[in-house]
């Protein structure tokens, strides 16, 4: 039985994966890959990636550590978490190319840092641009909009909040909506009342057009059809925790995201949980890595309150 095991490879639980092993835990990560949404980039023509700080070189640097560290990781997808005597039985899809052809570990405590995945718009040409001028966050991007032009696609909190992040900064931003959403909110009558920004309420993206990089959105209400030409789109439309897995543990807010207190404990004692796919404040790189520190260190606290009895083996190898 592993101290700890950590699901999910991006920002916090690859930090969680190093602050355990500096702590001498005995501990796995399991992920389908390493590097979370940071190994996908926003491409775009004539703009230079390094005018923005986002914690990639932190990150890479942690893989490039627990690669070296090849016995505290495996590549799989997490199937089901289940409670067990003593702490919890991680199963996975496993297969003949793991160590455990089973698929089932046992660990202790648990650390959930599996992220979220962005909501999709479903239009023809979306997959073929995507992070190649149209992506999922513009709070991580909207410095690289100076003087810009940009499109932001949602009508929920997400995306006014990445419209007025933009409106800061770009020359102009178009926010379609595809229905009244938030725009009521105070928010929303700030992004009603500034200049440079113009909202289209009601109107359904049809398709996204471009050459190498995205180009423009075809947007269409009441068989009004425009074509909005911009040097960067966003598809702000919400996200979808994967905790799936855990859905039957711990207690979920509404949209999926697992409850945690400020440090980081779920619901359920042992499991922890850190990054997008909790109900932390921003989905940002850098306030994943601080989640993912603060969750390996509440969950080595855990351990060591555990009776000597259960964890006797333990002390004696950190020792």
């Amino acid at each position: 039985m592993y101290d700890l095991i950590i699901i999910g490879g991006g920002p916090a639980g690859l930090t969680a994966a190093i602050y355990a092993l500096r702590k001498r835990l005995d501990v796995l990560l399991i992920s389908k890959d390493l590097g979370g949404k940071t190994n996908f980039r926003l491409q775009l023509p004539d703009v230079e990636q390094h005018l923005v700080v986002n914690g990639e070189e932190i990150v890479n640097r942690f893989v490039n550590e627990i690669h070296y560290l090849d016995f505290s990781h495996i590549l799989d997808k997490v199937e089901k978490v289940e409670s067990i005597a003593g702490g919890y039985r991680v199963h996975t899809r496993g297969g003949k190319e793991h160590e455990h052809p089973g698929g089932q570990y046992e660990a202790r405590a648990i650390i959930v840092a599996a992220g979220a995945r962005g909501k999709f718009l479903g239009v023809p040409g979306e997959r073929n641009y995507l992070m190649r001028g149209l992506c999922f966050s513009a709070m991580s991007y909207a410095p690289l909009f100076i003087d810009r032009t940009t499109v932001v696609i949602g009508d929920d909190d997400l995306a006014l909040l990445a419209a007025m992040e933009l409106s800061r900064i770009a020359r102009e931003v178009t926010l379609v909506a595809p229905t009244h959403g938030k725009l009521d909110s105070t928010i929303g009558q700030r992004l009603q009342a500034a200049p440079n920004v113009l909202i289209l309420e009601g109107y359904q993206p049809i398709e996204v057009k471009g050459d190498v990089y995205a180009r423009s959105l075809i947007v269409a209400k009441s068989g009004d059809t425009r074509e909005l030409k911009a040097d960067a789109f966003f598809v702000e439309l919400g996200l979808n925790p994967n905790s799936d897995f855990v859905a039957d543990l711990v207690e979920l807010h509404p949209d999926g995201r697992i409850k945690i207190d400020a440090r980081n404990q779920t619901s359920k004692p042992g499991l922890f949980a850190a990054g997008d796919v909790t109900d932390v404040y921003a989905e940002q790189v850098l306030i994943a890595v601080g989640e993912g520190a603060k969750a390996a260190l509440s969950a080595y606290e855990y351990l060591l309150s555990q009776p000597v009895e259960e964890t006797a083996a333990a002390v004696d190898e950190w020792r």
